[in-house]
C-alpha cells in the first residue's frame, strides 16, 4: 500500500480503536485518493481503476455531507486539515 491508514485515521480517532467514525473514514478516504490520484497520473488508460476512484469520491461527497448536517463545527475543521474545499 503506497498510502499508512494509521496515520490517516489517528489524528482523528474518538478512541483507541476506532475506525469507523466519519472523521475517520473521510481521512481514510482522502488517503486512498490522493494515493490514487498519482497513479492515474502515470496510468492514464487504467479505466476500471478509475471508477474505484470515482465511487470514492462519491462516498467521501456522502460523509462530508453528513458530517455537515450534523457537526457543522467538525466539518469546518476537517475540510480545512484535509484541504478539499476552500
Amino acid at each position: 500500500m503506497p498510502y499508512d491508514t494509521a496515520t490517516a485515521a489517528a489524528k482523528y480517532r474518538l478512541h483507541e480503536t476506532d475506525t469507523g467514525s466519519t472523521k475517520v473514514q473521510v481521512s481514510l478516504l482522502t488517503a486512498r485518493i490522493n494515493s490514487l490520484t498519482d497513479h492515474f497520473r502515470t496510468h492514464a488508460k487504467d479505466h476500471h481503476g478509475r471508477r474505484g476512484l470515482l465511487k470514492m469520491v462519491g462516498q467521501r461527497r456522502r460523509l462530508l455531507e453528513y458530517l455537515r448536517r450534523t457537526d457543522l463545527a467538525g466539518y469546518r475543521q476537517l475540510v480545512d486539515e484535509l484541504g478539499l474545499r476552500h
